[in-house]
């Protein structure tokens, strides 16, 4: 295994290099009881270990990342989870953060190694920070078939209906950033859908236009919307056959497996990047499990 000097950059792939290097004894990690290695740089005269390459370089409870991970895939809030494993909240938020960052490079990768996808759902979820007078909108693309999550993102919306009138008397007028929303998606999307493909979504008035600017050779197909059922909590309908199956069905999973977004909870969004930033850690955690099989 070639070592790398993170301070002076110097490798060890030759000898002389491998001179500079030298092994200078381990070190005990209690997190994980991992006898790790350490090494000195003669050039630089620093010491380092095999640590010092790992993302979770300085974390002195590494072992919870990946069970709070599933917890916060799960239904599970961050006060919860910090009561479930005895740890701070103030360390769940860090690794809340740590989580979002690790998943988004991982689910990234994963979709660049994947192969170009031929037929695509989209559409939007909507949620709400901390009132329901202040909406957000999730727009949200899947692959047909195999409900792989694609991409995704969060935009302010004006609220619509009875709190219309109440949101701009308490909050101000509230701009509609969704069309910005769309077109950040859809050029992301770009490197993951094939040029010709297939993309389904419902009659929304503003979709094709958006396909035909950023998708000149796909094909837009769009269906009525459809009553919701109680299962699903609204996203699934109620209907023999969905055409759109596969995006209500990953929508009615993220409001049963992302607590903030579940239609009746104490749990909330105050940002909308914290928000982001979870639907990217159950994003990647999607994948994965679906996967698997």
């Amino acid at each position: 295994m070639n070592i790398c000097c993170p301070y002076c950059e110097i490798q060890a792939n030759n000898s002389s290099a491998f001179r500079i290097i030298r092994r200078a004894g381990t070190f005990y990690r209690k997190s994980d009881s991992q006898h790790v290695p350490r090494f000195y740089c003669g050039s630089c005269r620093r010491r380092f270990s095999k640590a010092t390459f790992h993302p979770c370089y300085r974390q002195k409870k590494r072992n919870k990342n990946e069970v709070l991970r599933r917890a916060l895939c799960s239904g599970v809030s961050q006060r919860r989870a910090a009561k479930i494993f005895n740890l701070n909240r103030k360390t769940v938020v860090r690794k809340f953060h740590f989580l979002a960052a690790q998943s988004l490079l991982k689910w990234e990768m994963d979709l660049a190694l994947s192969p170009k996808v031929e037929v695509i759902e989209f559409d939007d979820l909507e949620t709400f920070e901390h009132t329901k007078c202040k909406p957000l909108s999730v727009t949200l693309a899947v692959e047909s078939g195999s409900r792989k999550i694609l991409g995704f993102e969060v935009a302010q919306m004006p609220a619509k209906g009875r709190l219309a009138k109440l949101s701009v008397k308490k909050y101000g007028p509230r701009k509609d950033f969704r069309r910005y929303g769309r077109a950040k998606l859809f050029t992301s999307l770009r490197e993951v859908v094939a040029p010709n493909s297939i993309m389904k979504s419902d009659s929304n008035p503003h979709y094709p236009l958006d396909v035909s600017k950023y998708f000149p050779g796909a094909r837009h197909v769009t269906f009525l919307g459809q009553r919701g059922s109680t299962t699903g909590q609204g996203e699934l309908k109620k209907i023999r056959f969905d055409p759109l199956f596969s995006l209500n069905h990953t929508c009615a999973k993220f409001r049963a497996d992302v607590n903030r977004l579940v239609r009746k909870t104490w749990c909330t969004t105050k940002k909308p990047e914290c928000l982001a930033k979870h639907l990217a850690i159950y994003a990647c955690f999607h994948n994965e499990y679906i996967k698997s099989g």
